[in-house]
């Protein structure tokens, strides 16, 4: 047990230092992270469907806001393990989202990463986590058992 207790910060370590390498590889620093998130975020703020979402609730604080989004970004692509946040909370009770929006946003997303992603490999790298948190807050925050019970799906 000691063992495996002294051998965690190596093991840690050594994801850090892989994630930092596999990152390297495909072009991706923080200038890039700070680059895709400033970027995303502008055009979320034009875009006529969530432009209005988000702004409405985070109005005010789009600085805090960005310096998280960049440090939830740059934890996932280096490993770091620095987020700390609570998405579903974050996200629960937002005035007029809707499960439609985010499709919207992961559109968006792609679309910000073919013009500023460094390689197609950072592309996709950042999609996969982008794809698993559209769906993961889908569920979380819409997603009702009482749709898929056995009287639903026998009509």
């Amino acid at each position: 047990m000691d063992n495996d207790i002294q051998g965690r910060p190596a093991h840690v370590a050594a994801i850090r230092e892989r994630a930092e390498a596999e990152m390297r590889a495909m072009g991706v620093d923080e200038a890039f992270i700070g680059r895709l998130v400033e970027t995303f975020y502008g055009r979320v703020l034009a875009h006529a469907d969530l432009g209005p979402v988000f702004d409405a609730r985070l109005s005010g604080r789009w600085p805090e806001h960005m310096k998280k989004m960049k440090s939830f970004w740059s934890a996932v692509a280096f490993r770091s393990g620095a987020y700390g946040g609570k998405p579903v909370q974050a996200h629960t009770g937002v005035a007029d989202m809707t499960p439609d929006l985010f499709p919207k946003w992961l559109a968006l997303f792609a679309a910000t990463l073919d013009d500023v992603a460094p390689s197609p490999e950072a592309k996709a790298w950042f999609m996969a986590p982008a794809e698993r948190i559209a769906k993961s807050l889908t569920l979380s925050l819409f997603y009702n058992p009482a749709l898929d019970g056995p009287a639903k799906k026998a009509g």
